[in-house]
């Protein structure tokens, strides 16, 4: 994809149509179970979790869900928790911790939800505990960005011993346009505040404020090869019939991420994260927390 804007790529991670949570935990694992429920309050349709087995090993994943209609929007909120979802996001990384289950995270937000019924219910305690105890879990945890990656509510699940973006996605203190409003009093300069901002993926990773880029289109050359370098033989069939997709259709890798053109992403992301896996394995509980609290204090 050629080089594009930070603006720009504000504009492809709001897209409706880029994959969400549930296209990705569809496309990655091999069986999920939802949960429901923060057990005080009521189920946040804006985040959802549950337990997924990804060749073979239990996972707990964590996700904030958008809709891509109206309809689906209602029901997710538009992708903004309440302080139930953040609430029942502990509930299962807890329980994650109980039974020694690596934690997923997948960030898509453009923020927690601000309405009063939202600070009422205590949303920045909720998301302030999170971040506590996240801190401190015996679990490793991986956080990747998919989307938006916007304020607390992203951060909320963001403190991770890995935090990975995918290249057209944004992870800020605050959307473009609330810090345009801010600083020069005209949201309409958002497009310089992104620029500004460096919430872009390179950005990011330049200041070290995240660990990988995941690219979302592959190169003609990576194509020729994607069959065959992949460590993980179960991953093969899946890597050649994406060959096969993509030969027939070379046009895909030059548009914006979408439900039909994610197979690439999906596999390179599931051969990662069965990396992230193993790497922390074998390390003392303890120091799974620990290396994830000095990352934060480094930062």
């Amino acid at each position: 994809m050629e080089e594009l804007s930070s603006w720009e790529r504000v504009k492809i991670a709001r897209s409706s149509e880029r994959p969400t949570t549930f296209d990705y935990v569809g496309k990655i694992f091999d069986r999920f179970l939802e949960l429901h429920g923060d057990r005080a309050c009521k189920d946040d349709g804006a985040l959802v979790g549950g337990i997924a087995t990804i060749n073979g090993v239990y996972v707990t994943i964590i996700g904030q869900q958008k809709g891509r209609n109206m309809k689906q929007n209602m029901k997710r909120n538009f992708g903004m928790p309440n302080p139930e979802g953040y609430r029942k996001a502990l509930r299962l990384m807890k329980q994650a911790e109980k039974f020694h289950r690596p934690i997923i995270c997948f960030i898509d937000t453009p923020g927690a939800f601000c309405g009063i019924e939202a600070e009422e219910r205590g949303q920045g305690e909720a998301i302030a505990k999170n971040l506590y105890e996240m801190s401190a879990l015996k679990v490793p945890i991986l956080s990747i960005v998919i989307g938006e990656g916007g304020s607390g509510g992203a951060l909320a699940l963001g403190v991770a011993n890995e935090v990975w973006m995918l290249e057209n996605s944004t992870y800020s203190i605050l959307s473009p346009e609330g810090f345009a409003s801010i600083l020069w009093k005209d949201s309409k300069r958002c497009d310089e505040a992104a620029s500004i901002m460096k919430i872009t993926a390179a950005d990011l990773l330049d200041l070290g404020i995240i660990d990988k880029v995941i690219k979302e289109q592959p190169e003609e050359l990576e194509l020729e090869f994607l069959d065959s370098d992949s460590p993980y033989e179960d991953l093969e069939s899946s890597a050649k019939d994406f060959k096969d997709k993509s030969s027939k259709n070379k046009e895909t890798q030059k548009n914006p991420l979408t439900v039909d053109t994610m197979d690439y992403v999906a596999l390179k992301m599931k051969e990662a994260i069965l990396d992230f896996i193993l790497k922390y394995q074998d390390i003392p509980y303890d120091q799974v927390a620990k290396s994830r609290y000095d990352r934060f204090r480094q930062i």
